[in-house]
């Protein structure tokens, strides 16, 4: 085994020509770069983590106490504890992850970088004292504006102020404590590569940071968590009454505990060469996993509690996404195929059907509202009328689009199957008659990228134009539909303009989905921690809807 090259030598090959041009190149790219990442934090990163500073608060206007996770519980119940927990186990699982495939990797390369551990230590806990510091920063600047109150607001008391804001004790020392910690981390970081210079040594470094900071939030959330429970405990305790749901969190915590060890033991028993540890190992997996799944069979009881508001958003959002998008993209794609045949005044048609999308929302659904008013003489309800039926209210009618059609058919349906609102159903065909071009457009520019001898091909075996559909067309169009529908459901999803202009407080809340809710909690009632728990609610809910919609979708995307 070669023996290691004093520190001198390796100090002095870190110093070559070569090195130092090395160096400078990296630094003038990290120079280049460096506005870029200043403005994803300020414009990117912080709004983010401001928005999660002010749904730990109590917000009239003005902030005033820390509440936790007390408005994440009053927007979805006690699923909020559940979805810490789960945020931190997953924490956990990634930096498990993370040091797993680094130790894969240090055996592919026959090194040890253990050494390396110790920087990603260290900038993990400067980073933990940046996030101290704006944690102290952040109520200061924001008690500039009660500062201000009943005195005469000049432009030197502003300076002072923010002055002053900057000076505070506490976010002085946490500013200075964030220096040192990061300081202290440059130097043993550039020490460790000194001490144990290999390959990949500054991706070790890195790698190694990542698994401490995942580690430190998993095990943050979790203790976070376990506070938040504690301290509901301990208010019921002090108050004489019952915590309610609390226990059922608790229970279902322990039951996803189980759970873990139950998988991590049944995994483990094979690698055993003891029979008896093997069946011990396959006992206590079946214990853990049964106990677990009756623990966390306690789930659908936390779905009863919550924002009843919220929960009414959420099913007005899946009402509006379930109707839009499906026929959005049934009524685009065939429009596609229909203008592809190189017919007389295509060009034509194709402008006309775009139109919708470049006119402004404002205008079309002013028009909208004409076309569906409440009126005897609006143009739909003079239609119904021509066609035999009677007039509707059309967007000041509550009622579900189902129990009014199965009342006109004599039929009678359960409450739960009303479906959307008839106001909704208005929004809805809005909402296609504005996209619907869009989507052709796209649809067209993918019909364009299928070589026609494919086509060509299968007619030749003797397919009809259905067959050359069914099994060359829309396979091949399988990516613009993935991309069609993941960019629908997210904007359904996040819709709030042309909402707002349909809703009718007649219509008793039945159009108002998830963005509306978010805005009125923001806007009327003032709620600005609760409203933007809310936003991270809907965040939660659109990643997972992407992250469904890759899954079972994306694995059925053919490329050329």
């Amino acid at each position: 085994m070669a023996s290691t090259p004093p520190l001198k030598e390796r100090i002095s090959e870190m110093i070559t020509p070569r090195q130092l041009r090395k160096y400078r190149e990296s630094l003038t790219g990290y120079l280049f770069v460096t506005p870029a990442l200043v403005l994803i934090f300020i414009f990117g990163i912080f709004p983010v983590a401001f928005a999660i500073y002010v749904s730990l608060h109590k917000w009239r206007i003005v902030r005033t106490k820390f509440i936790g996770l007390e408005n994440y519980v009053k927007a979805i119940g006690n699923l909020a504890y559940v979805a810490g927990f789960f945020l931190g186990v997953g924490a956990l699982l990634v930096a498990y992850l993370l040091i797993r495939r680094l130790i894969r990797e240090a055996k592919e390369l026959n090194v040890k970088p253990w050494l390396q551990v110790l920087p990603g230590v260290f900038y993990t806990w400067a980073l933990y004292a940046f996030v101290r510091y704006l944690w102290f920063q952040l109520p200061e600047f924001l008690d500039i504006a009660t500062k201000l109150r009943g005195v005469e607001r000049t432009r030197d008391l502003f300076l002072e102020l923010i002055r002053e804001a900057f000076y505070a004790v506490n976010v002085y020392n946490a500013w200075r404590y964030f220096l040192m910690t990061f300081g202290i981390a440059l130097g043993i970081s550039v020490a460790a590569r000194l001490i144990q210079r290999f390959p990949k040594g500054g991706y070790f470094q890195a790698q190694f940071s990542l698994a401490w900071i995942a580690l430190g939030i998993g095990v943050g959330l979790l203790r976070f968590v376990y506070q938040q429970i504690s301290l509901a405990y301990l208010v019921a305790l002090e108050t004489g009454t019952d915590p309610g749901i609390w226990p059922q969190v608790i229970t279902i915590s322990g039951g996803i505990i189980l759970l873990v060890l139950g998988w991590i033991s049944w995994n483990s028993a094979p690698r055993t060469r003891q029979s008896w540890k093997f069946w011990l190992r396959i006992l206590g997996a079946l214990i853990f996993m049964a106990g677990g799944w009756l623990l966390v069979g306690e789930i659908p009881v936390l779905l009863a509690s919550g924002d009843k508001d919220l929960w009414n958003g959420l099913k007005v959002t899946v009402f509006f996404s379930a109707g839009t998008v499906p026929f959005q993209l049934a009524i685009s794609m065939f429009l596609a195929i229909l203008l592809f045949q190189k017919l007389r005044g295509s060009e034509f048609f194709r402008m006309v059907f775009f139109l919708p999308y470049v006119t402004p929302f404002i205008a079309s659904a002013a028009v909208f509202r004409q076309i569906f008013a409440n009126r005897d003489t609006a143009i739909m309800n003079l239609v119904l009328r021509s066609l035999g039926g009677e007039g509707q209210a059309w967007l000041q009618e509550s009622k579900g689009v189902n129990l009014i059609i199965a009342d006109a058919l004599g039929i009678t349906l359960p409450g739960w199957a009303a479906g959307p609102s008839l106001a909704l159903v208005v929004v809805i065909i809005h909402s296609i008659w504005t996209y619907v071009g869009y989507d052709t457009v796209i649809y067209l520019a993918g019909l364009g990228n299928i070589p026609a001898e494919l086509n060509d091909a299968a007619a030749i075996d003797g397919a009809n134009n259905w067959d050359v559909f069914r099994y060359v067309t829309f396979p091949l169009l399988s990516p613009t539909t993935y991309f069609l529908s993941l960019i629908a459901i997210i904007g359904t999803f996040k819709a709030f303009a042309t909402l707002w202009v349909f809703r009718e407080s007649l219509a008793l809340g039945t159009t108002d989905t998830f963005s509306v809710a978010i805005f009125l909690e923001f806007f009327e009632k003032l709620r600005y921690g609760y409203a933007s728990a809310m936003a991270f609610v809907l965040f939660a809910i659109i990643l997972g809807l992407t992250l469904i919609n890759n899954r079972f979708q994306g694995s059925r995307v053919f490329y050329l």
